[in-house]
């Protein structure tokens, strides 16, 4: 499923966000290997996943089956951070790995650019940005809100 969305704010956004998960899981329960660690499961959805912005205006939300089946953009795994976000979370949720967090990020306090997931994993927290080239790796940016699920 695609939720294509004008920009309205964040909360719209994350109400979205925590929809499209539900909707991923499924699909991710029979998609999804069962991993050890975050990392095995971050090195695994990282080459599967391409970075494409969203259209100019639009928010395009895809849950996992849409991101790798029935892709917006064409390419199988090709989205931003928030269709990462999404994915991921559902992944983590169906290894077991239920202390997930989303983060937000950005340059003003109440205008987020960037999201990405986090598990907190046998007592340490790892960030699983799918937009960087390794786990545990996390931009820079004035203000972080870390949401727990």
């Amino acid at each position: 499923m695609i939720g294509k969305y004008p920009y309205d704010d964040i909360n719209q956004v994350m109400s979205l966000i925590r929809d499209q998960i539900i909707d991923s899981l499924k699909y991710a329960s029979y998609n999804c290997p069962k991993f050890r660690t975050p990392e095995n499961l971050y090195k695994w959805l990282k080459r599967r996943v391409t970075y494409i912005k969203d259209p100019v205006g639009i928010e395009l939300l895809q849950t996992m089956q849409t991101l790798f089946d029935s892709n917006r953009h064409g390419i199988p795994g090709a989205g931003d951070c928030d269709c990462f976000t999404i994915t991921a979370i559902a992944c983590m949720k169906v290894q077991g790995w239920s202390r997930c967090r989303i983060y937000l990020a950005g340059r003003t306090r109440k205008v987020p650019v960037h999201i990405y997931a986090g598990v907190k994993f046998k007592g340490k927290e790892l960030i699983f940005d799918l937009t960087n080239d390794k786990i545990n790796e996390e931009r820079k940016y004035p203000y972080r809100q870390k949401l727990i699920l």
